[in-house]
């Protein structure tokens, strides 16, 4: 807003006119990040390549669970209701464990974050990670970044459209993958490889291909830095999560102003920084901004700005860190002269130890649970009308649905007895009722439930009560689990 445009509000008798509203969305402007290289470019290329090798490499990884269970690793069978991830299993009545994971993840995000900035948006979010491989094929067809942004300004012509062609085909060979390799993680990755190929695979890989492959290579190859300013939340949260005490990424304004080349600063050293507004910290921007203007939510904390700023203070005999990770604390003490804290002590401060016994915690937890839970488990549900019968010798039966879960790789033996309820004798659906007893035994298959209808006969006379089901493994680990029952009777409740 121009300064003939601002409100006089110093004026109240004058008709004050307000400024028009500015646009909710700027048109996008391309960016064409430069090559650079560096410790932090190095990391990101580390990085980029563990978190890309464990994606696509992960569901081909094989785990013998016997041959009662399927031997892929990570496998999230929504057939059976089940979720391996090498030697664990998880049933659907424990999504308490995938909850427990997705709590983790989030205190852990809040503990980097708290830490170091956006260190998992300049690095891991997978936004940040295809948009770096995206980038890297722009480099590899269309050449750094002046030659890009030549192209980009040159009419079509046979040249480029040969480059965007093939370019797009490299996009679209990536982003297919991506989504053919999001659906090997819910079935066995060989089988449905070439149940895929042959046209047998399900309508719903297919569709799960399309839409992923759409999704990646619009995103990733056209909308890359709209994404994290526009359509991400996290950049607004992280507000909440940053302080003082946290390592941003940070132009130090007072080393670097005023700006000026090397020949001004030469000749007048005094008024002039170590700033020579070379732009090279804008030019390897990922999304684009300048950090010299401050915080910004276009920043995901990449560093690449201090790989580009430190190599141009080497070539011209200047400190290093004229952009560097740095807290807002340490700024003001080293502005006045003094000197920053070490990083360790910055890290470990009293907010992220908090996050990090918390997220912990949880993590021991789970795995103390995973450690000790039982593989055998027993659920009762008693039928609720009639919730008794008279039999024609005056004894009372009532109806029971047990389920017999065996959560082993194979087929095991399950012995359930009855405690409680004086002269009470129980048989199944699948026996006589004459070999009625305390005790029945049944097989439960691998890594399966069993449903078994129990009917419980009591003598005349018997009053309702409570009583208790048992089911004992028979093997060598006698895993064992027991439920209350209630009896109901005539008389109802004493």
């Amino acid at each position: 807003m121009s300064s003939a445009d601002a409100i006089d509000w110093t004026n109240p008798a004058k008709k004050q006119t307000p400024p028009e509203p500015g646009p909710l969305y700027e048109k996008r402007k391309a960016v064409h990040p430069q090559r650079i290289d560096g410790n932090f470019r190095r990391f990101k290329w580390l990085v980029m390549l563990i978190t890309l090798g464990i994606y696509y490499i992960t569901p081909w990884i094989r785990w013998d669970r016997g041959p009662y269970a399927p031997n892929q690793a990570v496998l999230v069978d929504l057939a059976n209701r089940r979720f391996y991830m090498f030697g664990i299993e998880i049933w659907p009545h424990e999504f308490y464990y995938v909850a427990g994971m997705l709590i983790m993840a989030g205190i852990g995000l809040f503990l980097v974050t708290s830490a170091v900035g956006r260190a998992w948006c300049g690095y891991s979010c997978p936004q940040t990670v295809w948009t770096d491989l995206f980038q890297h094929v722009d480099r590899f067809v269309d050449g750094d970044r002046n030659a890009r942004m030549r192209l980009d300004a040159a009419p079509w012509g046979p040249s480029k459209i040969a480059k965007r062609g093939f370019k797009w085909t490299i996009y679209l060979f990536i982003s297919f993958w991506t989504g053919g390799a999001w659906i090997m993680y819910f079935a066995d990755a060989p089988t449905l490889t070439v149940e895929f190929w042959t046209g047998q695979a399900a309508t719903v890989a297919y569709a799960t291909v399309a839409i992923l492959t759409a999704t990646t290579f619009i995103l990733g190859g056209f909308l890359r830095e709209q994404v994290c300013i526009y359509m991400c939340p996290w950049p607004r949260i992280q507000t909440a999560m940053l302080d003082e005490k946290s390592l941003i990424v940070t132009y130090k304004d007072w080393r670097g102003e005023r700006r000026g080349s090397v020949k001004k600063a030469a000749k007048n050293p005094e008024e002039y920084g170590d700033c020579i507004d070379c732009n090279q910290c804008v030019a390897v921007c990922p999304t684009g901004i300048d950090i010299r203007e401050g915080a910004q939510i276009g920043c995901i904390t990449c560093a690449l700005c201090i790989d580009a700023c430190d190599r141009v203070m080497d070539e011209i005999g200047r400190p290093r860190g004229l952009i560097d990770y740095a807290t807002l604390e340490d700024c003001k003490n080293e502005a006045a002269g003094g000197t920053p804290k070490p990083i360790l002590t910055t890290l470990l401060r009293p907010r992220t130890l908090i996050y990090l016994g918390i997220w912990g915690a949880i993590g021991a937890a789970m795995l103390f649970s995973l450690g000790v839970r039982s593989h055998t488990e027993l659920t009762v549900e008693q039928d609720r009308n009639p919730p008794f019968m008279l039999m024609s010798n005056g004894d009372v039966r009532n109806a029971y649905t047990v389920r017999l879960r065996n959560m082993e790789s194979r087929p095991r033996d399950m012995e359930i007895t009855m405690s409680g309820l004086a002269g009470g004798l129980m048989w199944s659906d699948d026996m006589a009722r004459e070999k009625a007893a305390r005790s029945l035994t049944r097989t439960v298959s691998a890594d399966a439930t069993r449903i078994v209808r129990i009917y419980v006969v009591a003598p005349a006379g018997t009053a309702s009560q409570p009583f208790t089901f048992t089911v004992t493994s028979l093997d060598e680990q006698r895993e064992q689990d027991t439920t209350e029952a209630r009896f109901e009777a005539p008389e109802g409740t004493p």
